[in-house]
């Protein structure tokens, strides 16, 4: 699949291509990016993409005419692809849309900063807005390299595992359990000893399974009920699910 950014700093994204698990993914084509730095289609000598509001205010606003040729050349290269816009009023990130687009062929990201960008821009050619959260950051590559990163992690063979993302946190509606490693017991400076759970250590796959989808329950219900709330609706609790909650006292 292939992603164009549409982006101010494509600096930010060089690092980010060239470290980690998921570099594979960028390696091996397999999520392709480009990146479309847009002052490259700013027409006058001091490469402006942004001017002051219309109606006063604070800020600046980025200018339709640079986007819409740079779109053109994505276009031109890249052919149809749906463009997304990074913004606080847009439909928040989630595991389920990052399933949805790693089976896709991709999509422009476009990477607004300042005050944001001209909203007839938006209007003609935006086909789907998205947000991290409920707070506002200064643009919108952070947005694109989480979900490049998020898309990523989901190609086959990039993980060392292929189970490890079938496990994770939102994979199947819940937060995902606590995990531990070496050493079996741990001292801290302060003499507390934190062993590993003994259930761990069994070799027992029944009962660590088990008391991994417990402690996956406990820890969902206590941070995030909506969660809960959703996967009763959608009938994805078993009766021991359910009877493991009702012995909750959050």
């Amino acid at each position: 699949m292939r992603f164009d950014v549409i982006t101010l700093f494509p600096d930010l994204f060089g690092p980010f291509l060239q470290q980690g698990i998921t570099r594979r993914a960028f390696e091996s084509g397999q999520v392709d990016v480009h990146l479309w730095p847009l002052r490259d289609f700013a027409d006058d000598n001091y490469r402006r993409v942004d001017d002051r509001p219309y109606g006063g205010g604070p800020g600046m606003v980025m200018l339709v005419e640079p986007l819409e040729r740079a779109l053109a050349a994505v276009r031109a290269q890249a052919g149809a692809a749906p463009v997304i816009h990074f913004s606080p009023t847009g439909r928040k990130m989630d595991q389920a849309l990052l399933r949805e687009m790693a089976g896709g062929p991709g999509a422009v990201l476009l990477c607004g900063r300042y005050e944001g960008i001209d909203q007839r821009f938006l209007d003609r050619h935006v086909d789907l807005e998205l947000s991290l959260g409920d707070f506002v950051l200064s643009g919108g590559e952070l947005p694109a390299l989480a979900l490049l990163d998020g898309i990523a992690r989901l190609q086959a063979g990039v993980l060392s595992d292929a189970r490890s993302h079938e496990q994770d946190s939102f994979e199947d509606g819940m937060l995902d359990c606590p995990h531990y490693s070496r050493p079996e017991q741990l001292t801290t400076p302060e003499g507390q000893n934190l062993p590993v759970p003994p259930v761990l250590l069994s070799g027992h796959h029944a009962q660590i399974a088990q008391w991994r989808r417990e402690q996956s329950l406990q820890l969902t219900a206590r941070r995030r009920p909506d969660l809960i709330a959703v996967a009763r609706a959608a009938g994805r609790l078993s009766k021991a699910d359910e009877r493991f909650l009702a012995t909750l006292v959050l």
